[in-house]
């Protein structure tokens, strides 16, 4: 596993070592994207409810998670046209509240729980760290008000103009047993306004790199995914897309015998002699490590997934070089995982939604940069990813001027911080200009530049697989160049004659989809395994893709 490790901060390879490029930097093929979605509204209905968690091992295991009680009053975000979201009755993690601070004072937002587990699993709640939280109804619990079995207890929650950031919610009553179980979400709160810098500048130009002008998709706009333009109301907390993960372990066994004695007091009554749980938590062995409530590789399939009804977020990251990509964390188990980010570090903004400043200058942040995320039960977090290039001493598009195809020569103008930004709409946009040109390959065999500094292998005898289309280039035209076509063939030309497979004999045509595929994983190797079997566990992919690849956050 030593291939995982290996990156610097900013700039992720000096070295390109086949091996490691093979394992590290991957050419992607999946589809299905990620987000933030979530429910809002004033009046919100849950319900903690048991169901089955599929795992890709093939198990189902016996779990209890919260979910809406109905739908009235609540609306999804953000806007998935392609999807059909839904608030099943139980889901883990829970719903995804998201709520909006107020521009000044103070507003309240209403969650009523009812309590739809069975009896003998007796009293449950909600705790809402971080928030000012009256309560009404239920039974005198020891950490909040809760609900009896059938009962329903009401928590309102006061949000401040102050109020932003990423904050986690789960249940206070006999949290060893029921947060195990499955009683989690996740709450997000919009900063009360947006910078101006968030609207303006780079983030401004990302807007019109994603819209229909684009040279790269001419046509097809990207949507707008975010909950908002910015974290909080902080010009330095702006971003261009997000996605929430929430990390957790699970151990079948306490699962199992929950399942026996809940099915032994089958019609019993809530509080009388013998109608109570006796489950040991100790000693905790985990078996399946979760982001968002899946494993991996089902935690890169689409959200509202149908064969995932009780799980219905996935972890699957997109972004394009040089957009600021927001991480809401969370660490929502009993253990702390060490989730490593490859091909840059993560910029903290702020933790349990206090933005992290300088005590000198309150106009700038002091959030550490971190080679792993380490998601403490309970902690939540933001914090800022983005990857432009720059640091690998080589140019990603293929750039060759002496190529016929105008796709191969495009140009390179760097700004003051030396990127490519004076062209939103180009393909290379954000491109790091002092590597324009640098070809990788000493003896190409396709339409690239040549006498490069690196020679890699032939390219049939390379690591081959879903993942990987055989071509270190950004991009579908640069990934046909340059695995194949003859030299000087025109733009749009090349066909797919020649790419080294598996490309467009499996599931990755380099005509749609030719990105970096960063592995995203835990850095506790055991945690990278579903049932002590690799892959799985906490695993996705950062899926880097050029700007002719439309990603679509709709699904």
């Amino acid at each position: 596993m030593s291939a995982m490790t290996m990156k610097k901060a900013i700039s992720p390879m000096n070295r390109l070592i086949p091996p490691v490029m093979a394992a590290a930097i991957l050419l992607c093929a999946a589809a299905a994207h990620a987000a933030a979605p979530g429910i809002t509204g004033t009046t919100i209905n849950l319900t903690a409810q048991p169901a089955y968690l599929n795992q890709p091992d093939g198990q189902t295991v016996y779990s209890w998670g919260y979910g809406c009680a109905n739908t009235t009053g609540i609306s999804y975000l953000p806007a998935m046209p392609n999807a059909t979201p839904s608030c099943n009755s139980m889901q883990v993690p829970g719903p995804t509240l998201i709520f909006q601070a107020p521009a000044s004072g103070t507003t309240t937002v209403t969650i009523n729980l009812t309590n739809g587990l069975p009896a003998a699993a007796g009293n449950t709640s909600i705790l809402f760290p971080g928030f000012s939280v009256t309560t009404s109804g239920g039974v005198a619990g020891l950490l909040t008000q809760e609900a009896a079995p059938a009962g329903t207890v009401t928590y309102t929650l006061t949000i401040p103009s102050t109020a932003a950031g990423t904050h986690a919610y789960y249940s206070g009553t006999q949290g060893d047993l029921q947060v195990e179980m499955g009683l989690y979400g996740a709450i997000i709160v919009l900063p009360s306004g947006i910078p101006a810098a968030c609207t303006s500048g780079v983030h401004a130009q990302n807007l019109v790199a994603q819209s229909t002008s684009s040279a790269a998709h001419p046509g097809v706009a990207e949507a707008d995914f975010r909950l908002a333009a910015a974290a909080y109301n902080h010009a330095q907390a702006c971003y261009d897309r997000e996605y929430l993960f929430q990390f957790s372990e699970m151990d079948q066994n306490i699962h199992a015998q929950a399942l026996a004695q809940v099915t032994a007091r089958a019609g019993c009554t809530a509080g009388a002699a013998g109608c109570s749980l006796e489950v040991p938590t100790e000693p905790y062995h985990p078996s399946y490590f979760m982001i968002n409530g899946r494993s991996m590789p089902d935690d890169m399939d689409a959200n509202y997934a149908p064969q995932y009804p009780h799980q219905p977020y996935n972890g699957n990251p997109h972004m394009h070089p040089g957009e600021l990509t927001l991480l809401r964390i969370i660490g929502q188990g009993r253990w702390q995982h060490p989730f490593h980010e490859h091909g840059n570090h993560v910029r903290i903004l702020g933790r349990d939604g206090n933005l992290i400043l300088s005590q000198s200058d309150a106009n700038s942040l002091a959030g550490p940069l971190l080679f792993t995320t380490t998601t403490t039960p309970g902690l939540a977090m933001d914090g800022i990813f983005y990857w432009t290039g720059k640091g690998l001493n080589w140019d990603a598009y293929a750039h060759n001027p002496n190529s016929k195809d105008p796709l191969a020569k495009l140009p390179c103008t760097p700004d003051a911080n030396g990127y490519n930004t004076g062209a939103p709409t180009a393909i290379n946009y954000y491109e790091w200009c002092q590597d324009h040109n640098k070809p990788v390959q000493a003896a190409p065999s396709g339409d690239v530049p040549a006498g490069g500094p690196v020679t890699l292998p032939d390219p049939n005898l390379f690591t081959n697989g879903a993942w990987y289309g055989g071509s270190p280039y950004l991009g579908p035209n640069a990934t046909l160049r340059a695995t194949g076509c003859s030299p000087g063939s025109p733009a749009g030309s090349c066909g797919q004659t020649g790419s080294t497979p598996p490309s467009g004999t499996i599931a990755n045509s380099p005509s749609s989809e030719a990105g970096f595929a960063f592995m995203w994983h835990s850095h506790n190797e055991r945690e990278i395994t579903t049932n002590n079997i690799f892959p799985g566990g906490m695993l996705m992919m950062m899926l880097v893709d050029s700007r002719e690849f439309v990603i679509d956050e709709s699904n």
